[in-house]
């Protein structure tokens, strides 16, 4: 019997708690294997600093809440380990952590480079000689992992998405005609332009939902953008548009990138809303009014998809199950069986085919025109919102948990490493 280290990675997600209470319910079912399940405090940085949770010591109460809670319970970071022959140290200092509390079984919440990491540790541990089962565990609301049909974390940042398009053009349609013409909302998506494109499943026969979709797959043309809201406004007195914060002009520049750069020479970007809705008033003058959803698409675990709920349990679960099994390097992908009724079912994927990978969106699933989602889209988009799974209310507002997050009493000195994010106070 050994103890188990759990750790969340990169940004976070209404539903990666989900997942955290997928993994301590998973390890119940072996007490044979697992004593207890220690989690990270700030992710793998628990790991280096040896600050530790233990989350036995986590009331019923409040395990039992994670399933609804959005936020990292134990705290997440964004930390990549570089290759062991660059630094060789940190990975001797995680596994001097793991063997100081006998910790065989490391299971990492994240998206591709967080697989990376579970790789990396994976090839360090068997390059030593010590024991450490390692199991990566899905988790981006980018949903562009490779290998997995859908990331758990997108589908309610799609709901999301598509719910406040739908929202905000019911308010549009009341006062267009005396008021805002045009309005833009911004959405998180880099590289690509799943989120963006989610949020036309708001679109229906009553002309309500996004008029506009720009993904960072299509090249960004202003002048075929301005027509299209121009016609849109003639047609029907207003138009929506949801834009992903990655699109990029036919130089493959970044919209939204300001003529300045930071300290290392890298362009800045500003929002993209705010530059299309001065392309719009320099050629048509509307009216517009704009908005970043920002953290709010991803924190939103009052309107969670039920599906993505349940798909972010089930990886979690079978994490621990693929542990027992003894799999190494792994990470529990989930396939479509069918979408109407939706079903799928988890497979273990090796990590070498997802570290590190982008998936992009298929060109297909938008319009030949590049602003529209086509029936393929819809598709495969609708099932990943089905459902809805609210957290209990107190006093006319969800009942979120917080973990108490109490560290473990240090085995070894304190570590001195170079990281890039400070770990979180023991006070915290």
């Amino acid at each position: 019997m050994a103890n188990a280290f759990y750790g969340q990675s990169g940004g976070v997600s209404a539903v990666i708690n989900a997942t955290a209470a997928g993994i301590i319910e998973g390890a119940k079912a072996y007490p044979e294997l697992i004593d207890k399940v220690f989690a990270g405090r700030d992710g793998i940085l628990g790991a280096l600093y040896e600050n530790l949770v233990d989350i036995s010591e986590e009331s019923e109460e409040t395990l039992a809440g994670l399933v609804h809670t959005p936020g990292g319970a134990f705290g997440s970071c964004r930390h990549k380990l570089q290759n062991p022959n660059v630094n060789h140290d940190e990975y001797q200092r995680l596994i001097d952590v793991f063997r100081a509390h006998d910790i065989r079984y490391f299971f990492y919440n994240g998206g591709g480079d967080s697989q990376d990491t579970t790789r990396k540790l994976a090839d360090a541990a068997h390059y030593v000689g010590y024991d450490l089962t390692c199991i990566g565990v899905p988790k981006t609301i980018d949903n562009d992992l490779p290998e997995t049909d859908c990331c758990p974390g997108f589908g309610s940042v799609a709901k999301y998405v598509a719910v406040s398009a739908l929202e905000a053009s019911l308010d549009v349609a009341s006062m267009h005609k005396t008021s805002t013409k045009v309005f833009v909302m911004e959405v998180m998506g880099r590289h690509t332009g799943w989120i963006a494109a989610a949020a036309g499943l708001a679109c229906d026969n009553r002309e309500l939902g996004p008029d506009v979709i720009l993904v960072p797959e299509i090249t960004f043309d202003r002048d075929a953008f301005v027509r299209r809201v121009q016609q849109t406004v003639a047609k029907k007195g207003f138009c929506i548009v949801v834009a992903a914060e990655g699109i990029r002009d036919d130089s493959g520049n970044f919209v939204s990138q300001m003529e300045t750069t930071d300290a290392f020479g890298h362009a800045q970007l500003g929002g993209v809303a705010p530059r299309l809705v001065d392309y719009i008033k320099q050629s048509l003058n509307y009216k517009c009014h704009w908005s970043v959803c920002d953290y709010l698409q991803r924190a939103a675990r009052h309107i969670a998809s039920k599906t993505d709920v349940d798909q972010a349990y089930a990886v979690g679960k079978a994490a621990v199950d693929y542990a027992a099994q003894g799999l190494q390097a792994v990470m529990p992908g989930i396939v479509r069986e069918q979408s109407v009724p939706y079903q799928w079912h988890i497979e273990p994927i090796h990590i070498s085919k997802v570290a590190g990978g982008e998936k992009h969106m298929p060109r297909h699933y938008m319009s030949k025109d590049g602003f529209s989602l086509t029936q393929a889209g819809r598709d495969y988009f609708a099932p990943l919102i089905e459902g809805e799974a609210y957290p209990p209310y107190r006093n006319g507002l969800p009942d979120y948990q917080k973990c108490r997050n109490r560290l473990l009493e240090r085995k070894l000195p304190e570590y001195f490493g170079k990281t890039t994010q400070k770990p979180t106070p023991e006070t915290a």
